[in-house]
């Protein structure tokens, strides 16, 4: 196989003129023919180079609004013609087609079009038909043609013509190639997800395409011995974790960012409200509340799982100040992430070299749609996001006793926790602060008694007369299949209940909270968590 190839015409077809100049200064320097269409031509003869119209290449002008330009065998013919193969080479000469031996193109920029809020008639027009025609041509027969698809690589090509006497290697070309169909799988994948989802309106399309840019390897997956890396999505528009802005600290983790992506989209859901603060570990909340301030939401937080708290990630719905800060590095904390921070918060936060602090500028909306994907053996499941929301009027109390005003709004705090809480949930909540989770646990009973026991653990650390869990609401993030997990809440002092309803045995339940003086309200919705 051919390994070192001359390049002695080179065909230029960008949109991005990003690095053109210093690329083509090079080219000409080296004696290469510089083939283009265009704007690129145009581009070109602005900087002083030499350039041959795409046109007069193939004997056939450029028509219909330069839609047709490149697709003809002249441009294609030289790039997929193998070389060294007689009947090709023959073709080639009785046709009087040139070799083409470096092809640079970037596309038409159809997801930043998109991502600006085009009409449909732009959008279209920005889906490239003759560069990505080029660019498989090319990447194709890599064995003799080296394609250019990123400006990011223009100075590996120069580099490796200066070491090289002006060929490409085989192994630049195969790299290049790898590249190039990443990127047209990318950019197909982008036309067809927005003809899917935007312009037809389907959610579970019968393909699903899927395209996403590595933006860092990490050390490690969960486990040393996994590895991992962040990948993000060529156009998000979504405020959070993946692109956020790292002040200070160590290198992000995988579980530092899995576990302040879930921090940070529990937070969300308090972005229009007061003052509020959730701690994670481990992905679970171990603490929320919501204050008059930043700080106060911090403390509240704090004091419903200290030990928990302990080497966890706080993220907050307000810019940091100096105050807050203080009070998250009086213990290790992995992950700080908030939308912005004063220059106190900066300055204490600085003495901390290892926490890592990270702003969004923004909040995420909770609301927003998406689709969230998990690998299985053998494929993929997929599901919408869960934004579900229920309204005041969508409560239904289902007990003779009616819940108080100060009731009802524990109970639709520790709902909202309920749903970033790994099932089996069950959450306490008293005056707008979480006083006991009990997460993940195998039936609702046991989830019950944990968080009960978490609130009674508080109490003894800082010395209050009883748990948190005395007069406080529960949710529970599914239906109580039986009433013993009611009944292990009432246990801890619940005097409110709120859960979605639907089970089989909901009059025993019910049953069970008229008995003890509870008041209960149903939601009609259910936030599993897996």
């Amino acid at each position: 196989m051919t390994d070192l190839v001359p390049v002695r015409r080179a065909l230029l077809s960008v949109s991005d003129k990003h690095g053109l100049a210093t690329l083509a200064e090079g080219l000409a320097a080296r004696g290469v023919e510089l083939v283009s269409t265009g704007g690129t031509a145009a581009k070109l003869r602005e900087l002083g180079h030499e350039v041959r119209d795409v046109s007069e290449l193939t004997g056939f002008p450029e028509m219909m609004d330069g839609r047709v330009k490149t697709l003809h065998p002249k441009v294609h013919g030289g790039l997929l013609a193998v070389r060294d193969e007689a009947e090709h080479a023959a073709a080639a000469a009785e046709h009087g087609i040139g070799f083409i031996d470096l092809v640079v193109v970037n596309l038409y920029p159809f997801e930043r079009t998109v991502a600006g809020g085009a009409d449909r008639d732009t959008v279209i027009e920005n889906i490239d038909i003759g560069g990505p025609s080029m660019v498989r041509s090319a990447a194709k027969n890599h064995r003799y043609v080296a394609i250019v698809t990123d400006p990011e690589d223009y100075r590996a090509v120069l580099d490796e013509l200066d070491a090289n006497d002006g060929m490409t290697s085989l192994a630049l070309r195969k790299r290049l190639a790898a590249r190039a169909f990443a990127r047209t799988a990318a950019y197909d994948s982008a036309i067809a997800s927005w003809f899917a989802f935007a312009d037809q309106g389907e959610t579970m399309p019968e393909t699903l395409p899927v395209a996403l840019t590595k933006a860092s390897e990490l050390r490690y997956g969960e486990n040393p011995h996994q590895s991992a890396a962040l990948y993000l999505p060529q156009a998000s528009g979504v405020a959070g974790v993946a692109g956020a802005r790292q002040v200070q600290g160590k290198e992000l983790s995988y579980n530092n960012l899995n576990d302040a992506d879930a921090a940070l989209e529990l937070v969300s859901e308090f972005r229009d409200g007061r003052p509020a603060c959730v701690i994670v570990k481990h992905a679970n909340p171990c603490g929320v509340a919501e204050a008059a301030t930043i700080a106060e939401a911090y403390a509240a937080a704090f004091r419903c799982d200290s030990v928990s708290a302990f080497g966890g990630i706080v993220a907050v719905n307000r810019p940091l100040d100096g105050v807050t800060a203080q009070a998250i590095t009086d213990i290790f904390t992995e992950v700080v992430i908030a939308p912005d921070a004063d220059e106190d918060a900066l300055t204490v936060f600085a003495a901390k070299k290892n926490l890592r602090l990270l702003l969004t500028g923004d909040l995420p909306d909770p609301r927003r749609p998406g689709l969230m994907l998990k690998s299985i053996a053998g494929g993929m499941l997929v599901q919408s996001r869960d934004n579900g929301i229920v309204l005041p009027a969508d409560l239904r109390v289902v007990t003779r006793r009616q819940p108080t005003e100060a009731e009802l709004a524990d109970c639709r705090f520790a709902w909202t926790v309920a749903k970033h809480v790994k099932s089996n949930a069950i959450v306490y909540a008293r005056d707008g602060a979480t006083a006991g989770i009990g997460a993940g646990q195998m039936n609702r009973r046991d989830s019950a008694r944990i968080a009960a026991a978490k609130a009674r653990e508080a109490a003894e650390t800082f010395g209050w007369p009883e748990p948190r869990t005395v007069g406080s609401a529960v949710a529970s993030d599914a239906f109580f299949p039986f009433a013993d997990g009611l009944l292990a809440a009432v246990e801890a002092g619940a005097t409110a209940v709120i859960q979605p309803g639907g089970s089989i045995r909901d009059d025993e339940v019910i049953a069970a909270a008229d008995e003890a003086g509870l008041a209960m309200i149903f939601t009609g919705m259910r936030h599993f968590r897996h």
